[in-house]
């Protein structure tokens, strides 16, 4: 069993603003719009490196995602920043109609995404965005698991055209992918193979996939972990050739099961090989104030119960 070491925890939003500071340096297309979260975001370096690309929109989400649509026009290729919840949710009409439907070059780059904003408190929450975002013809939707991943992915979308959502958090979580990594958009990566079960994660919960592993070596099941980092498009072909070789699957998300990775999983699944599978994820609820800890204990999105679905989902093979 292969073991990753977490290199040192590191927040994902500081990997979007770095590989935003990045791209400031070496693509002069690139304009950053931020609603009066730029710190949040980890924007500051790109604001003060190219104020003339840096657009403060204040708090007027809506107007931020007409400007970029505007932009695209022009060639450039628009990032936005705010949190998840008003990334999506409070702006889904315009991305839809500005965006979406007119097929527009424009980066929606969301913090704060899932359960883990914690304290900020269940209003500023969201964990139905990625079901709001893959749903939308055309969207790219990536979801990535740790520092490294994120700021490779924020460097990889800038060369991709079209509408994106690239989803990320607040807390520093571990951070164990490659250093300086190749980031390949609809391409999911094998962390471990395995033979009895397949855990298909995304976002934070992919070390915790990885921890889960381990308590399942420990009892002699043999787990295959991937990460999924982009929900759509999604890399059907990866998880059909795992589910063939393990009989069975887990998907594991911070985000409602509703509208989630685990529902594209299934729908592969069912269409190509109908296989046994269990999902960790939040159950139809939103979610409340507290520590990121303290949520995904009460929400089961932690090792312990990816490791118990692993052993549930087995039985049922």
């Amino acid at each position: 069993m292969k073991i990753y070491e977490n290199t040192g925890n590191k927040d994902t939003r500081s990997g979007f603003g770095d590989g935003l500071t990045e791209l400031g340096k070496t693509n002069e297309n690139v304009v950053a719009l931020c609603a009066d979260l730029t710190g949040s975001l980890k924007m500051n370096a790109f604001a003060a490196n190219h104020p003339e690309r840096f657009f403060q929109v204040g708090i007027a989400e809506a107007n931020m995602m007409g400007i970029a649509a505007g932009m695209t026009i022009g060639g450039k290729i628009p990032f936005t920043g705010t949190f998840a919840n008003f990334s999506t949710g409070r702006v889904y009409d315009q991305i839809r109609q500005s965006i979406a439907y007119t097929d527009k070059n424009v980066k929606i780059c969301a913090s704060h995404s899932g359960l883990t904003l914690g304290e900020d408190g269940a209003t500023h929450q969201i964990l139905e965005d990625i079901g709001l975002m893959k749903m939308l013809p055309g969207m790219t939707v990536i979801n990535t698991c740790d520092y490294n991943q994120t700021k490779a992915a924020t460097l990889a979308i800038a060369a991709h055209h079209g509408p994106v959502y690239l989803r990320f958090g607040r807390p520093k979580v571990a951070n164990f992918t490659p250093e300086n990594g190749v980031f390949e958009i609809g391409k999911a990566v094998t962390l471990q193979e395995g033979t009895d079960v397949t855990i298909i994660a995304t976002g934070h919960l992919v070390w915790e996939a990885l921890e889960a592993a381990k308590v399942l070596n420990e009892k002699g099941i043999s787990a295959e972990i991937i990460n999924i980092h982009t929900i759509k498009p999604l890399d059907e072909a990866a998880i059909i050739a795992s589910a063939k070789k393990t009989g069975c699957v887990v998907t594991a998300e911070e985000h409602n099961f509703l509208g989630g990775l685990g529902e594209s999983v299934a729908r592969t699944l069912a269409m190509h090989h109908p296989t046994a599978q269990e999902f960790v994820a939040t159950q139809d609820t939103f979610g409340e104030s507290g520590t990121p800890a303290q949520l995904l204990e009460k929400y089961g999105l932690n090792a312990e119960n990816i490791a118990l679905k692993a052993e549930k989902v087995m039985a049922r093979k």
